[in-house]
């Protein structure tokens, strides 16, 4: 399947689009360029992510500022112990003629920042899977559709901190990527502290909107990937279960189990948006290489052995390739 000429401009158009919303975040985002990229990855494809990382790295700011560029309805939704269903998709009251009225929570939104998704037990973070899965909500029997585009990008502080909750692997699985958020170098920390001790003018101006992102997402779709590349992105994700023919040894004995076709599916997706934020028509291998890891890191469950050794998720995706 050839590249039409309408579709190549737009692909451009994708390109010069992602280069203008990150210049406009860097006027409040400083360093943090992978995590920027990842995240715009996400937006750009109609994906869902997973920031993991320490309170106050910017996380909640960041996705804010992207928000604002693109012109979204942005909602934050702080995820704490006591938080309900219903206190994200929203529930049925009784209005004055006596009838019942939804009222929709603040899952009715474009860009859903679920902060700290892991403070909260498991049975109000699987909340958000029909919202993640189907773009819609059941209060009451009733579906509600949500606003187009719609993006989950939720905060999880390390699951060792006190008062956390490991989150269920169907929802984690949701996600497309996994991204690690560390802490800035020395020179980026210099920056961040000039910057919010002293008066500057930071208002972010938006460079896109709702339609805008919507045929980016039907662009991709078009986007042609040989077949190569669908068999490598496959293969990949079938030598990461512990029973398949593939598996090496080091997966049979440090892996319970490994990910599924969604993780084929979101290697691929992955895949055509980096190609097209480097600058190319149509993912490579290469491309596949590169997002791999974020979007396998939560969808591989280690075992005892693995804790008991030390390994590391991060090892045992590397030693795939």
């Amino acid at each position: 399947m050839e590249t039409s000429k309408s579709d190549i401009a737009s692909i451009e158009k994708i390109l010069t689009s992602f280069k203008d919303v990150k210049k406009e975040v860097s006027k409040v985002i400083i360093g943090q360029d992978t995590i920027v990229n990842q995240l715009l990855m996400t937006v750009f494809s109609g994906g869902h992510s997973v920031l993991i990382g320490v309170p106050g790295l910017a996380k909640t700011l960041l996705v804010n500022s992207i928000a604002k560029t693109l012109g979204l309805k942005f909602n934050r939704i702080q995820f704490t112990p006591d938080l309900m269903p219903s206190d994200i998709m929203g529930s049925e009251i009784i209005d004055e003629t006596r009838n019942f009225k939804f009222v929709p929570g603040p899952i009715f939104g474009n860009i859903i920042l679920a902060d700290e998704i892991n403070r909260t037990p498991p049975k109000t973070q699987s909340a958000l899977l029909e919202a993640m899965q189907e773009h819609a909500v059941t209060v009451s029997g009733k579906t509600y559709k949500l606003d187009q585009p719609f993006f989950v990008l939720a905060t999880q502080n390390p699951i060792e901190q006190e008062g956390t909750y490991p989150l269920p692997e169907a929802q984690l699985d949701r996600f497309m990527f996994s991204i690690i958020v560390d802490y800035p170098n020395f020179n980026e920390e210099l920056d961040i502290v000039k910057s919010t001790t002293s008066f500057l003018d930071q208002n972010l101006n938006i460079v896109l909107s709702a339609k805008d992102i919507i045929g980016f997402q039907k662009t991709l779709l078009k986007i042609p990937v040989t077949d190569t590349v669908y068999k490598y992105a496959i293969n990949l994700v079938r030598k990461t279960r512990p029973n398949s023919e593939t598996a090496t040894e080091e997966i049979k004995k440090y892996l319970d189990w490994g990910a599924g076709p969604r993780a084929s599916q979101y290697l691929i997706i992955a895949a055509k948006i980096h190609a097209v934020f480097s600058g190319k028509y149509s993912p490579d291998i290469e491309d596949v290489r590169s997002i791999a890891l974020n979007v396998l890191r939560h969808r591989l469950v280690k075992n005892y052995k693995a804790e008991a050794e030390g390994i590391t998720i991060e090892e045992i995706v590397k030693k795939l390739f």
